[in-house]
């Protein structure tokens, strides 16, 4: 994918670089937003930086000269169309995909089925009764989609709250051990495997290129919150060690994804490939972080986009008319 850098009536436009929020990813969305905005003022644009979480007298004053807003925010009410849809009231252009694609995104169940229908593979899943005695409900849970499971919430990223319950005692465990602030949770048949996130970048025209994979590697086979962190041991390969036939599966699964769910500009789509090389995936990121050492800047660099260009494409995303689009 051929990107150019910016040009003089693109450097000289106010972006509003929005980031923190109130969500369990606060801390995530500062360190993008953060370099984010230094990475911009250096190239030129004049990049100020407003954090979510502040006075709504604050957003709307930070948001008064801005030509765009870049997102550089992750979580719920930032990540779920609600942000979305209080820039498009307020008219004014912001980075990364729409209202609906960003909503059903967030929501892992809704988007299971939307991208399933599309041919992605996922995997089997449950919505978790909150309201059912967590012995019977463990029982559901096993016998539906057996064991192991994972238990997570619906609506979250970066692997919060999630745990694997290998026995019966250990989903009842987990049930009960529920933090309300996770919100609604859900059951999913658990694959051992590899880790594997897939980039997926968009241009004007709609045509699309997809990033070298990604593989995370961990101990025990999850990617977790820790491991995503910093905090637990992950080895990183990109590209990631699997077949070309998994690649290609895994190049296609990310594409029929992204236009499935209605994504814009770019996404970055998380799968677990299977001992048998199989890609099941497991959630999109309509908002991915956007640190150098991310995912998505790692997968970007390995495919000959410097970190610039990378902002310069999401950057050049908001230019679009929201009217002609979910």
């Amino acid at each position: 994918m051929y990107i150019t850098p910016l040009e003089a009536d693109e450097i000289g436009m106010p972006v509003a670089v929005i980031t923190g929020g109130w969500s369990r990813e606060r801390d995530r969305a500062l360190l993008s937003g953060r370099t984010v905005a230094d990475a911009l003022t250096v190239m030129g644009v004049k990049a100020h930086v407003i954090d979510l979480a502040d006075s709504r007298e604050g957003l709307l004053e930070g948001l008064g000269d801005a030509a765009m807003a870049f997102l550089a925010i992750a979580g719920r009410g930032a990540e779920d169309g609600r942000l979305q849809g209080l820039l498009e009231t307020l008219s004014v252009p912001y980075t990364g995909s729409g209202v609906l694609a960003s909503a059903i995104g967030m929501n892992k169940i809704h988007a299971k089925t939307v991208v399933s229908a599309a041919g992605v593979c996922v995997p089997r899943g449950t919505r978790i009764d909150p309201k059912a005695d967590a012995d019977v409900e463990a029982v559901r849970v096993s016998q539906l989609l057996d064991l192991p499971v994972m238990i997570k919430p619906i609506s979250e990223g970066g692997s919060i709250g999630v745990q694997v319950a290998t026995t019966v005692d250990s989903v009842t465990f987990a049930l009960e051990q529920l933090d309300v602030t996770d919100g609604e949770m859900m059951a999913e048949a658990f694959h051992r495997g590899r880790s594997v996130s897939v980039g997926v970048l968009e241009d004007a025209l709609g045509a699309v290129h997809v990033l070298p994979p990604l593989e995370a590697r961990t101990p025990n086979g999850v990617y977790s919150y820790a491991a995503k962190r910093g905090t637990a041991v992950c080895d990183y390969h990109c590209p990631a060690r699997v077949s070309p036939i998994t690649l290609a599966d895994l190049e296609h699964q990310a594409v029929t994804a992204h236009r499935a769910l209605g994504c814009h500009s770019y996404s970055r789509h998380d799968f677990v490939v299977g001992e048998d090389g199989s890609p099941w995936w497991l959630e999109v990121n309509t908002l991915p972080g956007l640190s150098k050492g991310g995912n998505l800047a790692r997968m970007a660099t390995v495919g000959g986009i410097s970190y610039d260009l990378l902002l310069t494409h999401i950057l050049r995303g908001a230019d679009i008319d929201r009217r002609t689009r979910p």
